[in-house]
């Protein structure tokens, strides 16, 4: 049923952070292989926004091949965890969601996290199945499971610490939290990124207590956002969402810095080191669009991502124009106007947010226009509708329509 052990840690132990311990989890899996029976690997997830993003499926990734290695994935959907706020990482309080936020984002993260793992396959959780069970003396015991001194022993808190930033209460009852869903689960090994190692040694430490065999703890990287600086997230706006459509998932890959795919590489695709060593080797750009190609494939498939690098090289490396562009559909009085100034065609395109930087960007002669790309310098220059004419403001492009132009 399992691959031999050794075959399955050359597979799970690529691109891992830390482990605690390696010789625990050869453990697992060697008796895993002599019975038979599959490993329980955890993985939490907070429903904190709409989006799932890249970040989030490095983790994710981990657990899709402990899936494919015929072990059980053990989804936990963070919905009271949520509601308290992960400190891991933080250097401030993180502000938890109310009941009403937390359900509408659940809604759509199973549908997501379904891009990744087989969902069908996996034992999906909502942690608040526990915890509205919950009582005060059961609250009580489980935060009798640790002291004070351990909680500000985590960098998060005694950086905040020393900074005289505050440290509230139900932020030191996330670890808790989350440990106690590894005993509710009976977690065999729970995955996380290198901020919540504190987090997942919790659920060491309950799991023995309750008389359980402690959890492997896995760690992965911390993915960097599309900056090249910060770790990707919603706040910060430098991620890319699993449900963005390819175009613009290939696009965003197309724009990270340099120095960033061997690290992308190796955490959102399943390319050996060698194949990786190898197309680093050559080009920046044509390694870049192998990756955003990988990336997009992993998504929505072998033809999308072939459009996507076609569509690429039509419109920055032959200088065509997308096949899919925006239409606008021009005033009834401009459809035989004669000298419709190009600054009011800028406006009402969409290309440009106002006048005054319509003109800017005709004086920077970021504007052209026609099949032959005709540039425009004149901010007074005017020009007569056409059905189908192409304007064009730096990579930005919209085709005019006319009212007068059959719907179609």
């Amino acid at each position: 049923m399992f691959p031999p052990v050794d075959e399955q840690l050359r597979i799970l132990l690529r691109g891992v952070a830390q482990i605690e311990t390696l010789e625990e989890l050869r453990a697992r899996l060697e008796w895993s292989y002599q019975t038979g029976q599959p490993l329980r690997i955890k993985y939490g997830i907070d429903p904190t926004g709409f989006d799932v993003h890249l970040g989030h499926t490095v983790p994710l990734r981990k657990l899709r091949q402990f899936q494919q290695l015929g072990h059980r994935a053990v989804l936990i959907i963070g919905t009271a965890t949520a509601a308290v706020g992960d400190p891991s990482g933080r250097d401030a309080s993180r502000q938890g969601l109310t009941p009403e936020q937390i359900e509408r984002n659940a809604r759509t993260y199973l549908e997501q996290i379904a891009k990744i793992i087989d969902i069908q396959a996996a034992e999906v959780r909502a942690n608040h199945e526990w915890f509205d069970r919950f009582r005060f003396p059961d609250f009580l015991r489980l935060l009798g499971q640790t002291t004070v001194q351990r909680l500000l022993e985590r960098d998060d808190f005694s950086k905040r610490l020393q900074a005289n930033s505050p440290i509230y209460l139900h932020e030191c009852l996330y670890p808790l939290l989350q440990g106690w869903d590894s005993v509710e689960v009976r977690a065999d090994v729970e995955l996380g990124g290198t901020e919540q190692l504190y987090n997942l040694m919790v659920g060491r430490d309950l799991q023995r207590a309750a008389g359980q065999k402690p959890q492997v703890c896995l760690t992965m990287p911390i993915l960097r956002g599309t900056d090249g600086v910060k770790k990707m997230g919603k706040s910060v706006g430098n991620y890319i969402g699993v449900s963005e459509p390819p175009q613009e998932m290939f696009g965003k890959t197309m724009r990270i810095p340099d120095e960033l795919m061997p690290e992308w590489f190796t955490l959102l695709t399943d390319r050996t080191e060698a194949e990786i060593q190898a197309i680093l080797s050559g080009k920046p750009n044509e390694a870049k669009k192998t990756l955003a190609a990988d990336i997009v494939r992993f998504f929505y498939g072998e033809d999308a991502a072939q459009q996507c690098l076609e569509e690429w090289r039509r419109q920055f490396e032959e200088k065509g124009d997308p096949e899919q562009m925006p239409e606008v559909r021009l005033p009834a009085e401009w459809s035989t106007a004669a000298n419709v100034p190009v600054v009011d065609l800028l406006v009402a395109s969409g290309l440009a947010a106002s006048k005054s930087e319509a003109r800017r960007k005709i004086e920077e002669g970021a504007v052209n226009y026609g099949p032959d790309r005709v540039k425009i310098t004149d901010v007074k220059a005017t020009l007569t509708p056409q059905d189908g004419l192409i304007l064009r403001l730096g990579r930005k492009r919209a085709r005019l329509r006319t009212t007068s132009a059959p719907q179609g």
